[in-house]
């Protein structure tokens, strides 16, 4: 069953995009969204499943109806044979991961944040570093969506291969997804090492230290010569065999530095931008090195309680070093100040046709800014750069593009909006940003 809500406002976690839908209902089965979508074709308006608002973008915003996600949450189904678990769409990520702790699993890569739902983490992309796959829709095994039709369909490698190949990053514009499966591995331990290093030696070892490191994450600090580099690896330690760090130790640098302090310089900078580049050369040099050991998403997974604005975007991984130097020189050459790292990441290539990855390993750059700050300048600023050299935006963080010059980029962006056009053939799903990347 669903029960209708009135008089509710969206607003995503960044506070860039908000909505007010005309009808909100959190339906808690599959018959109950089948019931939604028909009731919404039938109106001949849109229908829009939002996740837990941690796109930067309007890709989930409501133009008529909101379907809230926390009715479709939790485990349905654990196949250790195949080494596969089917869980919700609506499940956030971080209680996936707890469950599957539970169970003695784990998935594969994962990004830093975990807050988002499973459907949302997926439709858009959402992706971790590294790894034989970096990116959480590389992961899925199979899917279960509602058509704008309200035709409930099943994809695997075995039941509709064609709409698996292209919905598992489906920008929600396919349908509304009620169950992801994903394939999983036993619960494993990962060592990480953090140090800082300077801008040459980080650079100039980079190629190596992916060669050596499963997961390699850099931070650098514009306006200095730092970064913080993070180089996770495997190892074959048993799950109860980890070092993690101590209560202490863990809320001083992953808590009270990284969120309190931080936020605290970032809201110092926003009212004096002068003091920026100080501010980020006192940051940088009060980086230290450490080491622990963890299970997998303990180590993946950080505490984000500062909010930001944030541009990535995935340029191919040969000439992605030097896209980071032509960032820098501009960013150098400008009077912006920024006082958020930029975040350096790699991927290798998958198969899935709408994602970032797609057909090339990747070198991801990704831009933030405080909440409060204006993007527009420094952002637009960049995207020329990345866009030349061949960059595909991130679906879910900020980007101008459209669909006119993202068909270029995407091998099989005509074949995604056939599918669209055969799932949803009356745009239910259709909103404001998925009108300017897909067309009408």
């Amino acid at each position: 069953m669903s029960t209708p809500v009135q008089g509710h406002r969206w607003r995503n976690w960044s506070g860039l995009e908000e909505a007010v839908p005309r009808h909100v209902e959190t339906p808690t089965s599959v018959d109950a969204v089948v019931d939604v979508v028909r009731r919404t074709r039938e109106r001949g308006a849109t229908v829009k499943m939002t996740g837990t608002g941690h796109s930067f973008t309007g890709i989930a915003a409501p133009e008529h109806t909101l379907l809230r996600p926390e009715g479709l949450s939790g485990i349905l189904h654990v196949d250790r044979e195949a080494m596969t678990v089917t869980a919700r769409a609506g499940t956030p990520l971080k209680e996936l991961n707890l469950a599957l702790e539970g169970l003695g699993l784990s998935l594969h890569n994962m990004g830093d944040i975990a807050e988002q739902t499973l459907a949302g983490a997926t439709s858009t992309g959402t992706h971790g570093t590294g790894g034989t796959a970096a990116g959480l829709a590389a992961q899925l095994a199979g899917l279960e969506l509602v058509t704008g039709t309200g035709e409930v369909v099943r994809a695997s490698a075995t039941e509709n291969p064609d709409v698996l190949e292209l919905a598992r990053v489906g920008l929600g514009a396919l349908g509304i997804l009620t169950s992801l499966t994903f394939h999983v591995e036993p619960l494993f331990v990962i060592e990480a090492h953090e140090q800082p290093m300077t801008w040459d030696e980080a650079l100039g070892s980079y190629d190596e230290m992916v060669a050596a490191a499963h997961h390699v994450d850099m931070y650098w600090f514009p306006h200095t010569d730092r970064l913080m580099v993070k180089q996770n690896v495997r190892t074959d330690l048993d799950p109860g065999e980890q070092e993690p760090p101590s209560a202490l130790a863990a809320w001083w640098e992953d808590d009270f530095v990284s969120n309190t302090v931080f936020g605290g310089l970032c809201r110092v900078g926003s009212l004096a931008p002068g003091l920026v580049p100080r501010i980020n050369r006192v940051a940088g040099r009060a980086l230290s090195e450490r080491r622990y050991s963890d299970l997998a998403h303990r180590v993946f997974v950080t505490p984000r309680r500062v909010r930001f604005r944030e541009m990535e975007y995935a340029v191919p991984r040969e000439v992605g070093l030097d896209v980071l130097r032509e960032c820098r020189r501009v960013i150098e050459s400008s009077d912006w100040r920024i006082a958020f790292p930029i975040e350096i990441r790699t991927a290798p290539a998958d198969d899935i046709a709408m994602s970032t990855a797609h057909g090339r390993d990747s070198f991801y750059l990704a831009f933030h800014v405080p909440q409060d700050t204006d993007h527009v300048a420094y952002f637009g600023g960049l995207e020329p750069i990345l866009r030349e050299a061949g960059g595909r935006p991130h679906w879910g963080k900020v980007h101008t593009r459209t669909a006119a010059d993202l068909a270029p980029a995407y091998a099989r962006f005509d074949d995604f909006l056939a599918l669209r056009d055969r799932l949803d053939p009356d745009r239910l799903f259709a909103n404001a940003y998925l009108r300017r990347v897909l067309g009408d």
